[in-house]
């Protein structure tokens, strides 16, 4: 029998991710530094970008696909005049266009054209699956896959800097919003193209007011025994679920995947957070409108 390597740790990390290193790679220096058996993120940062990935270790990564509908708060900084391959950085140049004279007035004005229900076409370096490969596999064969473009929601735009070539941005928007397809759209709507240059995610929701850690803090911690201080609880994403205690008969059928009637009045329709009466996370469930409770997740904590 193969020994399972790993420790058993549970919780969420706040990763202030590095340039130069995919979100895949930063997950796995987090889980190395923990020695965490498993562990997900939610949500892929750009090599070249920075800033806020969620951190899922242990029983914490059964909440991150509840996790991926956040919504997100960037600030980007795009080099007009100059478009590549990839939307970014890394990329290729493939184009170069004029910069137009213009003032803030002008650019604060087409910014604005932006904000509400709008639709992109996915960039095709992006890690989006057709026929079961990422569309950047294809990208770096030299094929062109059609996309359909996709609904997302710009909630607020703002200007930051506007210092001919470059131009910087903050954006809070919807999940699925690509920010380098953002600036080369509004580039086009400028009468130039552009790149992304800089890309730093501020904070994903539920997660706005709190503070980010660094690979260098983690490692740190550990050399001085307080890694505890950066491991959130394992619901820490979930703050907006109510919370459903359950009596001893409730808890048994709850971790055996049962579905139950809740007895008395206390029901929350909709999607729960499930506690024991000693205060201890179960899981996550499905309360109806009848107060019968579905496990959806089952926590082994």
């Amino acid at each position: 029998m193969r020994r399972k390597r790993g420790l058993d740790i549970h919780g969420v990390v706040l990763l202030d991710k590095p340039a130069g290193i995919s979100s895949n790679r930063a997950l796995q220096r987090v889980r190395g530094i923990f020695q965490a058996r498993k562990g997900g993120h939610t949500g892929s940062l750009d090599p070249f970008a920075t800033g806020m990935l969620p951190i899922c270790l242990g029983e914490a990564s059964k909440t991150a696909a509840f996790m991926l509908e956040a919504g997100k708060h960037y600030r980007a900084t795009a080099l007009l005049g100059v478009a590549t391959t990839t939307g970014d950085i890394e990329g290729e140049v493939i184009q170069t266009g004029r910069i137009p004279d213009m003032d803030s007035k002008t650019i604060a004005q087409t910014l604005d054209r932006f904000v509400g229900d709008i639709e992109q076409v996915p960039p095709m370096y992006s890690a989006l699956k057709h026929q079961g490969k990422p569309l950047y596999e294809y990208a770096r064969a030299g094929i062109e896959i059609e996309r359909p473009a996709r609904a997302v929601t710009i909630r607020d735009l703002k200007m930051l800097e506007w210092q001919s070539p470059r131009l910087s941005f903050d954006v809070h928007c919807s999940k699925g919003t690509y920010i380098r397809t953002l600036a080369e759209d509004i580039a086009t709507a400028l009468g130039s193209c552009a790149h992304l240059v800089a890309l730093r995610r501020l904070s994903v929701q539920p997660f706005e007011a709190q503070p980010m850690v660094t690979l260098e803090q983690l490692q740190q911690a550990k050399d001085q025994g307080g890694l505890e201080d950066f491991l959130m609880p394992v619901d820490y994403g979930l703050p907006d679920w109510p919370r459903v205690e359950l009596d001893t008969e409730q808890h048994g059928k709850f971790m055996h995947g049962n579905h139950f009637q809740m007895s008395g009045h206390a029901r929350s329709q909709g999607k729960v957070r499930v506690y024991s009466q000693e205060g201890k996370l179960l899981g996550l469930a499905e309360c109806s409108a009848q107060g019968v409770i579905q496990p959806m997740r089952v926590f082994n904590l």
